[in-house]
């Protein structure tokens, strides 16, 4: 029967330290090629450890890879997609460090088990980069009209306000995570309300739109940037007119009124076969 505080099937540890599971590898390593089998607890716990830990290898970068490959295929670019992908991965490193510090006091013990980093990951990094696609995107979007540093501004004022109540509201959901009995649970719940947190009040508000702005028309490359607003005379150069001036038309009886030159974007239709109506 094992002591208050200690885990069933780990004798020994302290509260919140990490389960002894060299054992069970030992043992198996001393069974290889007689066909024994190890079961039991400790040998569970073994496994768990180690399908989580090569987990970690395999899932990680191929959620960093998936994401990367929408973020290009979105906004039609390399730079910014590769500066979203790391701004999302500072975000979760933030998020492990103030998470550790909280658990040390509350808990007596920093330690976590690899399952809850590899959930903390995939919680993060979707959840992260899903509200970043939105202000980018329309930050693209304004700064095809009226240039970068204007974009950003423009797309700051009609999203930033929306994208951080939506975090505000998901950090609260994953706050009530904390309250559960199940240590692993709670832990998840912290992560991942600290880092919508961290996203939403710091990456998403400052270091994107600053990285943007320090970067100008390079953050779009490749292909060109939607550069500088267009100018106003440009803009008219490349308008057509809405119709050319008729040549003069004669009245009814007879004479003609001469020369006629609407103004640009003047209307004007033909209401018979030598009739003209602005």
């Amino acid at each position: 029967m094992s002591r208050p505080g200690r885990r069933p099937g780990d004798a020994g540890a302290r509260p919140g330290q990490r389960p002894r599971t060299r054992h069970g590898g030992r043992l198996r390593t001393t069974l290889t090629g007689t066909g024994a089998l190890v079961g039991g607890q400790r040998a569970q716990l073994t496994d768990h450890h180690r399908a989580s830990v090569d987990g970690h290898r395999l899932i990680m970068p191929l959620v960093l890879a998936a994401v990367l490959a929408v973020l290009i295929v979105v906004l039609r670019c390399l730079l910014l997609p590769l500066l979203l992908v790391a701004a999302a991965w500072i975000s979760l490193l933030t998020a492990f460090g103030a998470a550790a510090l909280a658990f040390k006091p509350a808990t007596g013990s920093a330690a976590t088990e690899p399952a809850v980093v590899l959930f903390s990951f995939v919680f993060l990094v979707a959840l992260g980069v899903d509200y970043n696609i939105f202000l980018v995107h329309r930050i693209r979007a304004e700064a095809g009209r009226h240039g970068t540093a204007a974009g950003v501004r423009r797309a700051m004022a009609t999203t930033s306000g929306v994208i951080s109540a939506a975090g505000l509201i998901l950090a609260a959901t994953f706050a009530a995570l904390t309250v559960m009995p199940l240590l692993y649970l709670a832990q998840i719940g912290c992560i991942v309300c600290l880092g919508v947190l961290i996203d939403t009040l710091l990456v998403r508000l400052f270091l994107v739109p600053a990285l943007i702005l320090d970067l100008g028309p390079r953050t779009w490359w490749p292909p060109a940037c939607p550069a500088t607003a267009r100018s106003p005379a440009a803009f008219r150069a490349r308008t057509p007119a809405t119709a050319t001036a008729p040549p003069p038309l004669p009245c009814r009886d007879g004479s003609t009124t001469g020369p006629f030159t609407p103004s640009r974007g003047t209307p004007i239709r033909q209401v018979g076969a030598s009739e003209w109506q602005v």
